[in-house]
């Protein structure tokens, strides 16, 4: 026998967690264009692209330290049932990764300009942000240069993870795990028996 039901507000997320993640989710999707392709244009547009890159780093910095703070005080939803032990201890992994990439790949592109030629960085024209206090050399510009890039194609690998996870368990009949946090997505599901 079958039943619909919806989704109670203990299988979801909550309204803050989904929009952070939303809001972070499209600030990388920004980045990672704005980051990989900026080389194809002229000077100008160029460093307009690096700007809003830049400021959207620190955005997604500020906005993962919330979403850390946010889920410290806001217990996230039970992992569902129809989970295998690996498929939660892979999500568990997955995400753990998610939190260090969302810091370190910020730190990294903050080191990457603290260490360049021009190390104060405007937020969106609001004000400016200050260097990190490390030495100003080629090789230290260089290497961080390096893990940017490195953490760019690990995010890559991580988001690529993280949706086909998503997309396995919504064609495997498990469709509710979409909407624990994706808000437009339909909320009503069929428990097996």
């Amino acid at each position: 026998m079958t039943s619909t039901a919806s989704l109670t507000s203990q299988e979801r997320y909550t309204t803050g967690a989904i929009w952070l993640h939303w809001i972070i989710a499209a600030l990388i999707a920004l980045n990672l264009v704005l980051g990989f392709f900026h080389e194809d244009f002229e000077r100008p547009v160029r460093a307009a692209m690096m700007s809003v890159h830049k400021a959207a780093g620190f955005t997604i910095l500020v906005l993962t330290l919330a979403r850390i703070a946010w889920r410290l005080g806001h217990r996230p939803p039970p992992f569902d049932p129809v989970l295998k032990t690996w498929e939660v201890s892979l999500a568990r992994l997955i995400h753990g990764l998610f939190y260090v990439f969302l810091i370190a790949m910020p730190i990294t592109g903050w080191l990457v300009v603290s260490t360049g030629g021009r190390p104060v960085t405007s937020f969106f024209g609001l004000f400016d942000i200050a260097p990190l206090p490390v030495p100003r050399t080629e090789d230290a510009h260089e290497l961080w240069e390096e893990v940017h890039a490195l953490l760019a194609y690990t995010g890559l690998a991580l988001i690529a993870l993280h949706v086909a996870g998503a997309l396995k368990h919504h064609f495997d009949g498990h469709r509710h795990l979409i909407g624990r946090m994706a808000p437009w997505v339909r909320t009503r599901y069929r428990q097996r028996p």
